[in-house]
């Protein structure tokens, strides 16, 4: 049941009020906006186990998402970093539904006050916010698409102290090779264009040095090859 204005205000405004009041090292089990947030979201993730389709299940959690957002706002705002499963599992569900800049709202205070993830997720929350805002761009850029630099930028400063396994964060910087790459083409290189390929390369190989098989070899022979021709005196007509 979707709730009116006040109700929502009301619900932001108590979840703030109950997250300032939970010292970090305490679950937010017990508090009343937290309880009724976690009852729900259980039901939600029932409704989600009914649907197959993995596309399905994304569009299902962008529709169920703005039902939460008083309460993450509240505890975004006012939280000292208490155990919230409410909280990171919804950091999840938004880079599900492709809500990359809302996770990394969630994300940025989940790791500042080094808050665990659920279990049933079994990875460390940087490890997790690498590896999928990666696995998103990735998946664009095969189909051909381009997906936000700024979203792969900010997601690896903000893991960039986290301890992963080296091939979560290779997949980053390939991610982030692959998106500055596609944006110089192969003809009429200008000085902007030259920026994104000294990036590219700084990146790609940076992968696959962390990975020797992620699969950035041939992109960056294209971004070496790009960068030499530029380099190249003109010929003499």
């Amino acid at each position: 049941m979707s709730l009116t204005p006040a109700q929502r205000n009301q619900l932001r405004k108590r979840a703030a009020k109950e997250a300032a009041a939970t010292a970090p090292a305490i679950s937010m089990a017990g508090a009343t906006a937290y309880e009724q947030q976690l009852a729900q979201l259980l039901q939600d993730r029932q409704r989600l186990k009914n649907v197959q389709s993995n596309q399905g299940k994304a569009e299902l959690k962008a529709q169920l998402i703005p039902a939460y957002e008083p309460y993450i706002q509240g505890v975004l705002a006012a939280g000292n970093g208490a155990q919230d499963e409410v909280l990171t599992t919804l950091m999840v569900w938004c880079i599900d539904a492709g809500l990359y800049q809302g996770a990394l709202e969630i994300a940025t205070y989940v790791i500042k006050h080094n808050m665990l993830m659920p279990d049933r997720f079994e990875r460390s929350t940087g490890t997790l916010i690498a590896e999928e805002i990666a696995n998103a761009a990735l998946k664009a850029q095969k189909s051909g698409e381009s997906f936000p630099l700024a979203i792969i930028e900010q997601a690896a400063a903000l893991t960039a102290e986290q301890d992963m396994p080296d091939q979560a964060r290779a997949k980053l910087h390939l991610a982030l090779g692959k998106e500055n790459a596609a944006k110089a083409p192969d003809e009429q290189l200008t000085s902007a264009h030259i920026g994104y390929l000294v990036l590219a390369k700084a990146h790609l190989a940076r992968a696959i040095d962390l990975h020797s098989n992620c699969g950035g070899k041939k992109d960056l022979e294209r971004v070496e090859r790009l960068l030499k021709k530029h380099a190249a005196p003109p010929q003499a007509s």
